[in-house]
């Protein structure tokens, strides 16, 4: 599904990834482990094509995502270390406005708002204001917005960072429920998210 070939990114001469090779198949979950710095952040932006590394290549479905980058950037969803949510808006009008963005037909949108609510759990904050909720659920709405373009890569940058115990359980199980149907991409410093 993903196969990253001798990939190399240098910022202002500094090698953040350096000769980097994996290989991701579909419902397999990868974890990046590593300390801050250690390029977890910037391995996941190349592979989403918003970093063009400076050597190697970013292969999905075996060809050079950058070949045609709309239609790969199209199979995978992104959600960046600091979730950024429209604080203001409430739940649903978020999950809308992201399905205005995806050009999703009005005929698919209530099955589709119906799945990822109840996937990601977020049906009793459905009609609050992103603002009033925890950290674990705007965690969650951030992952519902990844998912109601109904993306075959899955990307998720430190999705467990700062939550409370019980909330770390529930979107890791949640990351497990989602491995199954698709490639799961993580990023933790936390060796036991990575374990579990």
């Amino acid at each position: 599904m993903i196969e990253l070939k001798n990939v190399t990114k240098e910022f202002d001469g500094k090698i953040a990834v350096d000769n980097i090779s994996l290989k991701i198949n579909k419902g397999e979950i990868l974890g990046f482990l590593g300390p801050n710095g250690a390029g977890k952040t910037t391995t996941m932006r190349v592979i989403t094509g918003f970093l063009v590394p400076d050597k190697g290549e970013v292969l999905i479905e075996g060809e050079n995502m950058y070949n045609n980058p709309v239609k790969y950037k199209s199979l995978i969803g992104y959600m960046p270390e600091n979730n950024p949510l429209y604080k203001d808006m409430l739940v649903k009008d978020s999950l809308n406005f992201i399905m205005d963005l995806h050009k999703i037909e009005k005929s698919k949108r209530k099955e589709k708002l119906d799945e990822v609510v109840k996937s990601t759990g977020i049906q009793s904050v459905y009609y609050k204001p992103i603002s009033e909720l925890s950290k674990g659920y705007k965690q969650r709405v951030g992952i519902a917005q990844v998912l109601i373009q109904d993306p075959e890569i899955l990307i998720l940058d430190e999705p467990t960072e700062g939550l409370d115990p019980n909330q770390r359980v529930e979107i890791r199980d949640l990351i497990k429920r989602m491995g199954k149907e698709r490639t799961v991409i993580i990023s933790t410093h936390v060796m036991q998210e990575v374990e579990v």
